[in-house]
């Protein structure tokens, strides 16, 4: 069920940048804009080492389970998900101890022949594991009109800038310089007029199970310590703006996050020069 656009924009105790974030992609060309930082273009398909194909084929018509589950494992896509074939990748001895899990997963693999298996070990990867690094490309990009520092330039310059560097040194600068306390790494940290902004990025694709999960883990940055005049930003993009009651919206409009600066990326930039 849709809620009335009107409605929300005219709430005043729903934070400004939400509300413009809704408005953006309600009313414009929000995901032609959106490609522009998120381009899940599909990958080519895996190459396929044709060495290891062969045996695949010929565990495959022998019937060799272990071997040919072993091999498979050799891949970068296992054919089948099942939740009991990422133990045996950690722990090869228990391909002996475990005779009927490697049967009853070698039995899922024979019911599918070699056309499909060849097939699946060589899908492209999940357009969700692609999206990760994105936001922080589209940084590098200069999109947002500030310098685009490294770790040490950053701490040695108190100029406006981005800090862009691996997760893990983002963190430990977080850690050391903002009182950011989270083992978990950050996609912004901003200065502006000395200020400090850190943020989170997620490119919210549909609702429910690990979307809702991503959202929620997303929302979290608001629960964290820092020093009080940082300032702490959710950059989320996606299902959460179209107006219906769902969990996501519910969450942005009506509930304790509805105050907080939650925002699309394609608000980012003005976001920023309006500190």
């Amino acid at each position: 069920m849709f809620v009335s656009l009107e409605k929300i924009l005219s709430d005043d105790s729903i934070n400004w940048w939400i509300k413009l974030s809704i408005e953006y992609a309600n009313t414009r060309s929000y995901l032609d804009d959106l490609f522009s930082i998120y381009q899940t273009i599909p990958e080519s398909i895996r190459e396929i080492n044709e060495e290891l194909w062969n045996r695949v084929e010929d565990y495959f018509n022998k019937k060799d389970d272990k071997n040919l589950v072993k091999v498979l494992l050799k891949f970068d896509k296992f054919p089948i998900k099942d939740p009991y074939i990422a133990y045996f990748r950690h722990d090869p001895t228990a391909f002996d101890r475990n005779p009927r899990t490697i049967r009853r997963i070698a039995s899922m693999i024979y019911e599918l022949g070699l056309d499909e298996l060849y097939k699946r070990c060589s899908e492209p990867k999940e357009t969700n594991r692609q999206i990760g690094p994105m936001f922080k490309n589209w940084l590098r990009k200069g999109t947002l009109g500030l310098p685009v520092m490294g770790l040490s330039e950053f701490i040695r310059d108190n100029k406006d800038g981005l800090l862009l560097a691996s997760d893990e040194k983002m963190k430990q600068f977080a850690e050391n310089e903002l009182g950011y306390n989270r083992n978990k790494g950050l996609d912004l940290v901003a200065r502006i007029k000395g200020k400090y902004i850190i943020g989170e990025a997620k490119f919210l694709t549909d609702f429910g199970g690990h979307q809702n999960a991503q959202f929620t883990d997303a929302l979290s940055i608001f629960q964290i310590d820092t020093k009080s005049d940082v300032i702490k930003i959710a950059i989320l993009d996606g299902v959460l703006y179209i107006p219906r009651k769902t969990k996501m919206f519910k969450a942005i409009t009506q509930e304790r996050f509805k105050s907080e600066n939650i925002l699309s990326a394609l608000i980012l930039r003005e976001f920023l020069f309006a500190i």
